[in-house]
């Protein structure tokens, strides 16, 4: 399994329009954060995206991106869906699934009302599948080839919203983006799940000072560390701090919480992990 790391900044993006801060003027090109978006790639050449963010026709041709088999959605925020009328060019054969829960999917069908109203055929609207998963409250999981996604019911402030485990040949990969807080069950069973082994956590965490729908590094990587992660990168990073700023604030944290047998680094986009 291999993922790749399309974007890693928070809804502005870095830099931010207007602003002249020592982040958004860095050379560093770490420094540059598009919006969060996840490409994985499986064993037999299984394609999926988590989250189309604005930028994703720019952060696909890079990526090399040229088929997907499935779209999986933590929600409806802007920065997360707005690029879903990019995946035209991957779906002139075929309809691609996208996977989110109930709220998401009703979000998403309003926000792209033309993709189902009965207008014009052709190449003006991307073909895609809404489907609802977790309506119940039970972690259904979807496969798609050799790839199994559970969704992660999370908390985005008071919205509810879907992580993503994905697991393939017994390693997994958990992607919790936009995150406040995880509920005791779900924190329970993704702890003590069957298959943990190479678990590479990928979370977001916004900022140092604490914010009221997102986790500060510090809770993102107590939450991520709790879960038994062998490797862990912030994402949804705001342009308050240096890329350069959260690897010392992650090597500060594997040093004085007996971690520095663990991987902890901010995520920069178009890091590519293997599993």
């Amino acid at each position: 399994m291999k993922i790749t790391i399309l974007g890693t900044g928070t809804s502005h993006g870095i830099p931010v329009v207007g602003c002249d801060c020592p982040v958004c003027i860095s050379e560093d090109p770490r420094d540059k954060r598009t919006r969060t978006s996840v490409y994985i790639e499986g064993p037999d050449g299984e394609k999926a995206l988590i989250d189309a963010a604005p930028e994703f026709r720019l952060q696909a041709v890079k990526a090399g991106i040229r088929g997907l088999d499935a779209i999986f959605l933590t929600h409806a925020h802007a920065d997360h869906v707005h690029g879903l009328d990019d995946v035209r060019p991957l779906c002139l054969e075929r309809a691609i699934p996208v996977y989110g829960n109930e709220n998401t999917i009703f979000e998403m069908k309003e926000r792209f009302s033309y993709i189902w109203k009965d207008t014009q055929l052709g190449g003006g609207k991307p073909r895609l599948t809404p489907l609802v998963v977790n309506s119940d409250g039970m972690p259904r999981p979807v496969k798609i080839g050799n790839l199994t996604f559970t969704p992660a019911p999370v908390k985005h402030g008071i919205l509810g919203i879907l992580g993503w485990e994905v697991e393939s040949a017994g390693k997994s990969f958990l992607y919790l983006t936009d995150v406040s807080a995880i509920p005791p069950a779900v924190e329970e069973r993704l702890k003590n799940g069957a298959s943990r082994r190479h678990r590479v956590i990928v979370i977001g965490g916004l900022r140092m000072r604490s914010h009221e729908t997102h986790f500060t590094f510090g809770q993102a990587l107590n939450a991520a560390t709790g879960l038994g992660a062998e490797a862990v990168y912030l994402t949804h990073i705001c342009h308050e701090h240096s890329h350069t700023e959260i690897e010392d604030f992650c090597r500060n944290f594997r040093k004085n919480h007996g971690f520095e047998d663990t991987e902890i680094h901010p995520s920069q986009d178009g890091l590519e992990i293997n599993l």
